[in-house]
């Protein structure tokens, strides 16, 4: 469930580093680590692949749409893609919420699950999304991500996330699923929410002041969001 406290930002983290994650210690099939190995032992291991597979689950489409003020859609991931998210963090076990953060979430990281993945989501974001953006806003420099991580919705453990904005230069949101009811990611300042965006494209807004948002109540099923947290300017973070 969402906290009560009153601060309404979600705080930044800093860069994750591979040796830190327990997840990581131990190497499988796929050179994977061989906590996946046993979680997928009586399951598919195509989807396994796939994960670790993430070039090939861009959506190569072209193509940028306004959703509201200030806030845009673009193709990120393809479903099945984006299905493969799920089963890997699944298996891992690990969803969990964040004591330090002011807006916790049951969730869990990318860099967590593989560093591999999220050099290679970073990469691709700065390569692919950025110069996108830039048609809209000229002035926003690239300086990585500081964090991506999938969050779960369910009845019973997290059912909603209580309105906040993030500290970060940019926020993306990726819809992983859409087999579910209610939860919407929900900007009441700009009267829209993330009902209309498809599963594996990428919703974009600037995170700080503007742009407060919140998951409202989920009222059945499983809903699965990936979170991307842009760095802010190197001078401002260190401040």
């Amino acid at each position: 469930m969402a906290s009560s406290t009153s601060s309404t930002s979600r705080c930044s983290r800093s860069k994750f580093r591979a040796d830190s994650f327990p997840l990581w210690k131990g190497r499988g099939t796929f050179g994977c680590p061989a906590l996946f190995v046993c979680g997928w032992q009586h399951g598919a291991m195509s989807s396994l692949r796939d994960f670790f597979d993430y070039f090939s689950g861009i959506d190569r489409q072209a193509g940028m749409r306004r959703l509201g003020d200030e806030m845009y859609v673009l193709p990120f991931l393809t479903p099945l893609y984006c299905r493969a998210l799920i089963d890997a963090a699944e298996a891992t076990g690990a969803f969990a919420q964040d004591p330090g953060d002011p807006v916790p979430g049951v969730e869990l990281s990318i860099a967590r699950m593989s560093p591999v993945v999220f050099e290679a989501m970073e990469n691709d974001i700065g390569a692919r999304i950025w110069p996108q953006l830039q048609s809209e806003w000229e002035y926003i420099d690239y300086h990585g991500i500081n964090d991506a991580f999938i969050i779960k919705y369910e009845i019973g453990g997290q059912e909603s996330l209580r309105i906040h904005h993030d500290v970060a230069q940019v926020s993306m949101s990726v819809k992983l699923n859409d087999d579910y009811e209610g939860a919407e990611l929900d900007f009441p300042r700009q009267g829209v929410t993330n009902a209309a965006v498809g599963v594996g494209e990428l919703l974009v807004w600037p995170s700080l002041v503007t742009h407060p948002h919140a998951s409202l109540q989920i009222t059945s099923g499983v809903k699965y969001s990936l979170t991307i947290w842009c760095e802010l300017p190197l001078a401002m973070n260190r401040m």
